[in-house]
């Protein structure tokens, strides 16, 4: 049973449809990417998921039942892109401050706190300010204060942001972390190769609308374009009668494109035929940046890519 179920949500600010018709579901202990360009809706979605807005027509189903933005908000820890720590407020009394609103116990919350402060090697910030911190450093920190109750389900809004490669290696490992021990991730961002490394599933919004929703690999398999790279002595001129075209070169490579009705046996079985010398052969799958390119600059004729 899902975790999170979405129902035909729409939501108007005054004319405008910010979403619109969207529907979608998320399995428990998946990882799932919520992407699209500024604007597209993404956040007005969070804030509904949330229980900050309310749906003008739609319902979601939250662990299986009715969502209830009074008492199901309990389960969910939200890190929003606006950050929403009290600058002049020590961390650890803010730290504990947070963890006790979301239902933690002075007892259990210190316990908490003090394991994810080893963790994060943040021992030594207790008495720092917010006000302090770098922008990485506050990353950190409100990463802490969204999981530190153990959530359900855990929303992050661009956690990467301001983050050097090594903190961000330590929050990426937290996530799969989080995921193994049961916790279901909504993970927004604008950097398709993290969506690549992190996600299992995606859903991609454009001007309110659903424009692409299924796993990453199903995705990139469904929008590959017959494109294989041929590592391979010069391929002598052709004459139309191979089983592809050459579409460029490169890494000291040959891009071809099999045609239609050819299948890449083919193309390995009639260099072979002309003598030529082949140290590889490997498909070209498109990345997730490209596909959201073609997508989103292509709404709303995207609708003829995926069905959904």
């Amino acid at each position: 049973m899902p975790i999170l179920e979405l129902h035909n949500l729409k939501k108007y600010f005054a004319t405008q449809k910010a979403v619109d018709d969207i529907s979608f579901s998320v399995e428990r202990g998946q990882i799932f990417g919520l992407l699209g360009p500024n604007g597209a809706g993404k956040t007005t979605l969070i804030r509904m998921i949330t229980g900050i807005f309310y749906p003008d027509e739609g319902q979601i189903i939250f662990d299986g039942k009715k969502f209830d933005p009074v008492n199901d908000v309990a389960y969910i820890g939200y890190m929003p892109e606006e950050r929403g720590l009290y600058k002049k407020m020590k961390i650890g009394e803010q730290t504990l401050y947070l963890a006790q609103l979301k239902g933690l116990s002075k007892a259990d919350a210190l316990k908490k706190i003090k394991q994810w402060f080893i963790r994060f090697e943040m021992e030594s910030w207790w008495n720092k300010k917010v006000e302090d911190l770098s922008k990485g450093m506050s990353q950190k920190l409100q990463f802490v204060t969204t999981v530190l109750h153990e959530p359900k389900l855990i929303i992050l809004d661009e956690p990467f942001s301001g983050l050097d490669p090594v903190n961000s290696n330590l929050i990426k490992d937290e996530i799969f972390n989080l995921a193994k021990n049961g916790s279901t991730i909504i993970f927004s961002t604008h950097r398709m190769e993290q969506v690549e490394e992190i996600c299992d599933h995606i859903v991609l919004v454009n001007k309110g609308n659903k424009i692409l929703d299924g796993t990453v690999k199903q995705i990139k398999q469904d929008f590959k374009e017959n494109l294989f790279s041929i590592g391979a002595e010069q391929i002598a001129s052709l004459n139309g009668e191979e089983p592809f075209e050459i579409v460029g070169t490169k890494n000291h490579s040959h891009i071809v494109r099999i045609k239609e009705g050819s299948k890449p046996n083919d193309v390995l079985q009639y260099l072979l035929n002309k003598g030529i010398s082949i140290h590889s052969f490997n498909e070209i799958l498109p990345s997730l940046n490209d596909i959201f390119i073609k997508l989103v600059e292509g709404t709303p004729t995207a609708r003829q890519f995926q069905k959904i």
